[in-house]
C-alpha cells in the first residue's frame, strides 16, 4: 500500500484518537487500550514499509502519549466489573449492531420457518421436540394444566441446571461463531426452528395466549440473549473473513476478544431468566396483568441496555462527554 493511502485509509482514526489525548476525557483504560493496540499496529506497518517518514514520526508520538496516558488512568481505575458491565461493554456493542440485527433477523426467519413447518407437516413438531415432550404436553393438557411442565422439578436445581445450560448454549454459538460464523447461525437456525414449532403446537390446541403469557416470562430475556451470543459468533467469525489492515491472526484475535465480551455480557441476564424460569414461571396461575407486566419488563431492560444504552454511551463519547 502507498502511504498516502495508508494515510487516507486511517487518518480520520488517528486525528479520533489525538482528540481523545489532546482533550484529557475520561475514557476507560480498555477502551484506550483498544485503541492503542489500533495505533501500535498502524505504527508498525509504518515503520516497516516508510521507516523515515513524517507518518512514522507522528504516529510514534501519539502512541507515546497514549501509554503514558492508558497507565495513568489505570491507577486510578474503580470496579473495573462494575465499568465493564455499565460502560465499557455497552459503547463497545455499538460497533456491532449490524450484527445483532442479522442475528436477530435470522433468528426471527427461523423461528417463521418453524411454526410453518409445523403447520404444514404433522410429524414435524414430534421430530423437533421428541415423543416423549409431546405426549406428556399432551397429557397435560388433557388434564387441564398445559404448562404443568414448569411445576414439576425443584425451583432451585430447575434454576441451576437451565442457568447453566443456557449459558453453555451461549458459550456454544460463540465458539461455532469460529467457523467463518456460520455455526453460530446453525445454533440460532436450531433454537428458533423449536422456538417456532413449539408456539404452532400450542396455537393448534388453541392454547397459544396461555402458552405466550406463560413461557415469555422468562423467554423474553432468554431468547433475547442467545440472540446475542449469536451475535458474538458473528463478530468472532466476521475477523477471520474481513482482516481489514490487519494480518489474519491479528484480526481474529481482536474479534475473538470482542466476541467473549459480548458472551460474557449475557450471563447476568442468563441468571435473572434461569431465576424466572425455575420461581416465577411455574405460577401460571398468576393474573393475565402480571405476566405482562413482568414480560414487558423484561423486553424493556434487554432494550435498554442492547440498543438504547450503546447508541446513548456513542452520541456521549460523540459530543466529548463522561
Amino acid at each position: 500500500m502507498r502511504e498516502a493511502a495508508f494515510v487516507k485509509q486511517n487518518k480520520n482514526k488517528w486525528f479520533k484518537f489525538e482528540s481523545y489525548l489532546r482533550d484529557n476525557a475520561q475514557y476507560s483504560p480498555d477502551d484506550l487500550s483498544n485503541l492503542y493496540i489500533e495505533i501500535t499496529d498502524d505504527l508498525s506497518y509504518a515503520q516497516t514499509f516508510f521507516p523515515n517518514s513524517n507518518t512514522t514520526k507522528y504516529l510514534n508520538q501519539i502512541s507515546v502519549k497514549a501509554h503514558q496516558k492508558i497507565y495513568k488512568t489505570q491507577k486510578t481505575s474503580g470496579n473495573k466489573i462494575v465499568k465493564f458491565y455499565a460502560k465499557e461493554f455497552p459503547l463497545m456493542f455499538y460497533h456491532y449492531r449490524y450484527q445483532f440485527l442479522l442475528a436477530f433477523l435470522v433468528f426471527l426467519f427461523f423461528s417463521i420457518v418453524g411454526a410453518y413447518s409445523a403447520a404444514t407437516d404433522q410429524d414435524f413438531v414430534r421430530m423437533i421436540l421428541g415423543d416423549y415432550y409431546v405426549n406428556m404436553t399432551l397429557e397435560n393438557i388433557n388434564n387441564n394444566d398445559p404448562m404443568a411442565v414448569y411445576k414439576k422439578a425443584n425451583e432451585t436445581d430447575m434454576f441451576i441446571g437451565i442457568t447453566i445450560n443456557n449459558v453453555r448454549v451461549g458459550f456454544l454459538s460463540y465458539i461455532f461463531g469460529f467457523l467463518f460464523g456460520i455455526g453460530a447461525l446453525f445454533i440460532g437456525m436450531q433454537n428458533a426452528v423449536m422456538l417456532g414449532s413449539f408456539q404452532y403446537f400450542f396455537a393448534e390446541k388453541g392454547l397459544l395466549w396461555e402458552s405466550v403469557r406463560t413461557i415469555w416470562i422468562h423467554g423474553t430475556i432468554e431468547i433475547s440473549v442467545i440472540i446475542v451470543c449469536i451475535c458474538a459468533g458473528l463478530v468472532a467469525g466476521n475477523g477471520i473473513m474481513f482482516p481489514k489492515t490487519f494480518t489474519r491472526l491479528e484480526s481474529f484475535a481482536r474479534s475473538a476478544k470482542a466476541g467473549l465480551k459480548i458472551v460474557l455480557s449475557t450471563v447476568p441476564f442468563f441468571i435473572i431468566a434461569g431465576f424466572l424460569e425455575g420461581f416465577v414461571t411455574r405460577h401460571t396461575e398468576m393474573p393475565d396483568a402480571l405476566a405482562i407486566v413482568i414480560i414487558g419488563g423484561s423486553l424493556a431492560l434487554i432494550l435498554f441496555y442492547y440498543v438504547f444504552l450503546p447508541f446513548k454511551l456513542h452520541k456521549n463519547q460523540q459530543h466529548g462527554k463522561q
